[in-house]
């Protein structure tokens, strides 16, 4: 692997970390995690507590943010960790 490579992968997955914790923040988290799909093309975040919020609430907080992450991916799941 090249070093163009390596640093647009780091800086990649700096990117997936910086939204995992700014919605980690948003939903007030102990605990998030990630997982890619790379097949699909899907993110999946994992947090703690996001069964607290109605279906509604999850969207009001969770589409701002979703919508302003520069990240291509196909679609992002958020599910309760």
């Amino acid at each position: 692997m090249n070093d163009a490579n390596e640093s647009q992968i780091n800086e990649w997955q700096e990117e997936v970390e910086y939204l995992v914790g700014v919605l980690k923040e948003s939903f007030e988290s102990s605990d998030a995690r990630y997982s890619v799909d790379e097949l699909n093309d899907i993110l999946y975040v994992e947090l703690e507590g996001l069964n607290d919020y109605s279906e509604e609430e999850i969207v009001e907080i969770a589409e701002p943010i979703l919508e302003e992450a520069e990240l291509d991916f196909e679609d992002i799941i958020l599910l309760p960790l």
